[in-house]
């Protein structure tokens, strides 16, 4: 019986040996790039709320290395799709605009990650929408109180009650964009 309990004992010990992990030199654990976090592409193709709707597939491709710290998350040549999730046709007194969203970034290597970012703009990710030119200027005095108590007046132009008629708005190709983060990208796969 003694024997037995020994063998095993030592079947078991032999057993953990040989399905142990091997200790890894390099630390694998996915690298975390937090919400608000700009990356930098050129647009591959141009765009425009004239011609181009959500099933259109757009490219953008990044030209800098991005790091956190040392090491190369990003690198040059990472190629990031996207579509126009919103579009709005020119108005008057507006012009067009879109909102672009990016869903997925693709290694020069072919690994795919999916992510959540929009194309960046001051404006909401909102490109365009700007008001449009004033249809026509009116004169209008415009009084300033002058020396001595007495008003003096001169003639100022101001925008009329109507504005133009909108337009389309297009980014073009090789345009210098920026992405913005709206979700966490966890980064599983490097090429360095």
């Amino acid at each position: 019986m003694k024997k037995f309990i020994v063998i095993l004992l030592s079947l078991f010990f032999v057993s953990g040996l040989v399905f142990a992990e091997p200790e890894l030199s390099r630390d694998y654990d996915g690298i975390e790039v937090p919400v608000g976090s700009f990356i930098p592409v050129i647009s591959l193709q141009d765009f425009s709320t004239a011609y181009s709707d959500s099933t259109n597939s757009l490219k953008f491709v990044c030209y800098n290395d991005v790091y956190e710290f040392e090491t190369v998350i990003i690198p040059k040549g990472t190629v990031f799709y996207g579509f126009i999730e919103k579009k709005n046709e020119p108005v008057i007194g507006t012009h067009a605009s879109m909102i672009v969203r990016i869903t997925k970034m693709e290694y020069a290597d072919g690994f795919t990650i999916p992510m959540v970012g929009y194309i960046h703009t001051p404006n909401g990710n909102l490109i365009g929408g700007q008001m449009t030119e004033p249809e026509k200027w009116d004169k209008m005095p415009h009084y300033q109180k002058h020396i001595a108590r007495h008003f003096v007046g001169v003639q100022q132009y101001v925008p009329g009650a109507t504005r133009k008629m909108g337009e389309h708005v297009t980014v073009a190709s090789g345009a210098n964009l920026l992405i913005v983060l709206v979700k966490p990208l966890f980064i599983t796969h490097t090429l360095y």
